[in-house]
């Protein structure tokens, strides 16, 4: 029987991959970066040997979509942000059977999915920079396999993602595998204006935004998610959520919902990137 080993909510800032490069913002995000390690370390700690990513950076306009590719190579460079990632290069095993078993799952709950097992269908960065510093310095034999999940949800109901991630959650549980869950998001997420992006590159955009973003987390280290899932539709609308934070809703409706109660610990203290809010964090099983 397979089970959900971990579960976290995590950053995945186009700056941490130029925290690695030579320049002025050389180790601007190791704290970022270290989480991400330790994450990843945990997971195989427990036994982990697939990765489900809720990803953000995925965006589609109809139905729920699984990226359960055989395998995934290639040579990542960002449309969005060219000058922050380039050529960076990546190799991961998929996991097409469990894939397919979250499809037929999430269909079986009334919402609409298609799973995709197609050599051109890339990976967006939402879940090739987690993938990255879960896997660096780590043997190619204990690589996760990887599944991405399209959470950045234009035209869909939080509702249904909701329902969409206790469908993943049952899925693990019928499949034989060992799963690393992941909310690939931000918290706040107004990005800066393009004149103030520089100055902004390590702070938030509003005074607001930061202060929701902290008051929610004060929410979640305190297991208070009756309150956070109420408040969820409208700090993804006043706080430009990312992907309209379908991501955490998937999260959440994997581990309970409201009902969901326990303590969230934080391994990267919240911070601001470009204006946007950050975090990442383990949310107990």
């Amino acid at each position: 029987m397979g089970e959900v080993v971990l579960a976290a909510k995590v950053c995945h800032v186009p700056s941490m991959y130029l925290s690695e490069l030579p320049g002025k913002h050389h180790g601007c995000r190791a704290a970022a970066i270290a989480g991400h390690k330790e994450i990843g370390r945990r997971a195989r700690e427990l036994g982990a040997d697939t990765a489900v990513v809720f990803d953000v950076h995925w965006l589609v306009n109809s139905g729920y979509h699984v990226n359960n590719g055989e395998h995934f190579s290639g040579v990542y460079t960002s449309n969005e942000l060219p000058h922050f990632i380039k050529d960076m290069v990546y190799h991961y095993p998929g996991c097409p059977e469990l894939g397919q078993l979250i499809a037929e799952e999430a269909n079986a709950a009334g919402v609409r999915t298609l799973s995709h097992n197609i050599p051109s269908l890339e990976l967006e960065y939402g879940t090739l920079v987690p993938m990255r510093y879960m896997h660096m310095d780590v043997p190619a034999a204990e690589k996760l396999k990887v599944i991405s999940i399209a959470a950045w949800c234009a035209w869909h109901r939080l509702e249904d993602s909701f329902t969409f991630g206790a469908a993943v959650r049952r899925a693990i549980e019928k499949s034989d595998r060992k799963v690393l869950v992941l909310a690939s998001g931000s918290l706040s997420h107004r990005f800066s204006d393009d004149r103030e992006a520089e100055a902004n590159i390590h702070n938030w955009t509003r005074e607001f935004d930061k202060q929701v973003d902290m008051h929610v987390v004060k929410l979640w280290r305190e297991g208070r998610f009756k309150e956070f899932c109420s408040m969820l539709p409208d700090y993804a609308e006043h706080c430009f959520g990312e992907g309209k934070m379908h991501d955490t809703a998937m999260l959440l409706g994997l581990l309970g919902g409201p009902d969901y109660n326990k303590p969230v610990e934080v391994l990267t203290e919240p911070f601001g990137s470009s204006g946007t809010g950050q975090i990442n964090a383990i949310f107990p099983l």
